[in-house]
């Protein structure tokens, strides 16, 4: 019998600091450790450090991205998915992660984050938005990741 995959979503800003970006490189190496896929919207800034991060501890990421453009993925995405829809792409990132780890980052962001609450997805949040009492705040990325796993009743 297979085992079920765990899909956890990083979400968070095309562009990002130094200390941000080393931030999503740790929460995608947790990501692989704990042998779930990472998906987020596969280009650059955190998605890129995040899908980075769990390529170094051999992990398996997915960007679902707003072109059509296959290409357009960071280096570090395995499988891209394109769709055509631009920032209509963050609901498919959400509704296809089992729970969300947030990053900072801006409006798309800010969408995501929105489109988590309304569907009742659990989020985990190192955001700038904080908007909801609903978004838990880790201490770290490995406890970020533990958390997640835990709400989605997947803790290992």
């Amino acid at each position: 019998m297979a085992t079920k995959k765990i899909f956890l979503g990083i979400i968070g800003g095309s562009s990002c600091t130094k200390e941000v970006g080393q931030l999503a490189y740790d929460v995608g190496k947790e990501i692989a450790k704990a042998k779930a896929i990472l998906l987020c919207g596969g280009l650059g800034g955190t998605m890129e450090a995040a899908c980075r991060g769990a390529k170094s501890e051999n992990g398996t990421t997915i960007g679902i991205l707003p072109s059509w453009n296959r290409h357009s993925a960071n280096q570090y995405v395995d499988y891209a998915i394109v769709t055509g829809l631009s920032e209509m792409r963050n609901l498919l990132v959400v509704e296809n992660s089992d729970a969300i780890i947030a990053l900072p980052g801006r409006y798309g962001t800010l969408s995501e984050i929105a489109f988590c609450l309304n569907s009742g997805k659990p989020i985990i949040s190192f955001s700038n938005w904080n908007i909801s009492k609903k978004m838990i705040k880790p201490e770290n990325p490995a406890e970020a990741v533990k958390l997640a796993l835990e709400k989605i009743g997947n803790g290992r």
